[in-house]
């Protein structure tokens, strides 16, 4: 059976400790010659940047967020322990960890963390496909010939270089396809490397939950539990054309994660699919103007990344979060697609003004997806509104004067609000 040690990169038979170096962290698997599919997810990632950057955060709850009415971004492993969690509200999660340090997001220096991983993963293969700024698949198949050594050790390599050169961990997945890769890399965190060969695939699923699928929330466990389906065992029952009639285009996906298989190729160039902007309120408010005011300035800001990366969406999505958290999304779909601030908050304005609720909302989103290249979009003119037309070309102009004199050039008067 193939064995590595994690720490010296060297190839070892299995054993207790590396013969090379003395370390504990040992690798064997009888398939780890073999697998090339990998997920890398660094561990805590935006915590670990800032306990890189201030040595007075070691050891300490780290939180990273903004404000007690907030929602914390991540934190680290000390505070998680305590039972804090992304996207839970900061009120809670303080007081689960009052000794917290709650640290606003610096994303420039996430971002640059970044890219100085990917740069390394590039030198591994060029087949890498980002899901965010801390995690990405690779495709490391093929790859042996031409560094000489299997997957597994240039993976080993590559998380060994991030704690060296930029004093950050990450745990490794390493499978045959990405679902399990995915679920692999989560076995073992932190600074984790865990593999799930081909023969093992069925016997390591067997008898584990379904909300191990990635996707697979709390409504759609819900939506499980009611036809008797909690571990993979339960979906292995199930007829694919039953599976497909009670729950769709999931059913059909759940029909083949339930045996390990996941068809999905690395994509190096996977398309954007929606673009949305949201804020939360220092205090809640059920003010329509001071709402509308939030809406024009998030239609705003979809409106200007959608021209800068040159998309356009057919679907203009509201979202809005009441005081007790319950979210109440909205959304319709478009004649055309469009990348028009103007378009995106008319039609977000309409949304929120069919609401039977009065709130107070903690919360307020936009969003376009149903994203298309922006080649050909907001041509087609509307019959019902003689005055779209007009406002489309002061929009233009109103860009090409911000690009020349900057952002605060021109400011619409609802922005102010």
């Amino acid at each position: 059976m193939p064995a590595l040690c994690r720490d010296c990169l060297t190839e070892i038979a299995p054993q207790r400790r590396c013969p090379a170096c003395g370390s504990p962290r040992v690798l064997s698997h009888p398939e780890l010659d073999t697998l090339s599919i990998a997920h890398m997810d660094c561990d805590a990632f935006y915590a670990s940047v800032e306990k890189r950057d201030n040595p007075e955060l070691e050891g300490k709850p780290v939180i990273i967020g903004g404000g007690r009415r907030g929602v914390v971004s991540t934190a680290c492993y000390v505070a998680r322990i305590r039972g804090v969690r992304s996207a839970m509200p900061m009120f809670k999660a303080l007081k689960l960890c009052p000794d917290a340090v709650v640290v606003k997001p610096r994303m420039d220096a996430y971002v640059e963390a970044s890219r100085a991983i990917r740069t390394m993963m590039e030198e591994l293969t060029p087949a890498i496909e980002p899901l965010s700024l801390d995690e990405a698949f690779l495709d490391m198949t093929g790859t042996a010939r031409l560094h000489g050594h299997a997957p597994a050790v240039m993976l080993a390599h590559l998380v060994r270089r991030m704690k060296t050169e930029l004093g950050l961990t990450g745990s490794i997945g390493l499978s045959h396809n990405k679902f399990l890769a995915k679920v692999a890399s989560d076995l073992d965190k932190p600074h984790g490397f865990s593999v799930i060969g081909k023969a093992e695939t069925m016997a390591f699923l067997k008898d584990r939950p379904v909300s191990l699928i990635w996707g697979v929330g709390a409504v759609t466990q819900a939506a499980l539990e009611k036809g008797g389906i909690r571990t993979f065992s339960d979906l292995l029952r199930w007829e694919k054309t039953d599976l497909i009639a009670r729950f769709g285009g999931t059913g059909e996906r759940l029909w083949h994660l339930a045996r390990g298989q996941d068809h999905r190729r690395i994509s190096a160039h996977e398309p954007v699919k929606s673009i949305s902007k949201e804020t939360t309120f220092n205090t809640d408010t059920s003010d329509p103007d001071l709402l509308d005011g939030h809406i024009w300035r998030l239609s705003e800001q979809v409106a200007d990344r959608a021209k800068a990366k040159g998309h356009a969406g057919r679907i203009v999505t509201l979202k809005l979060k009441r005081a007790d958290f319950k979210t109440l999304t909205r959304r319709t779909s478009l004649h055309d697609p469009t990348q028009l601030a103007d378009r995106i908050y008319r039609t977000a304005r309409a949304l929120f003004d069919q609401l039977d609720d009065p709130g107070p909302f903690r919360l307020i989103g936009c969003g376009i997806s149903d994203l298309s290249p922006a080649d050909g979009a907001d041509t087609a003119g509307d019959l019902l509104d003689p005055h779209a037309e007009q406002r489309s070309r002061a929009e233009r102009a109103t860009d090409s004067i911000r690009d020349r004199f900057g952002k605060k050039a021109i400011v619409k008067g609802r922005a102010l609000r």
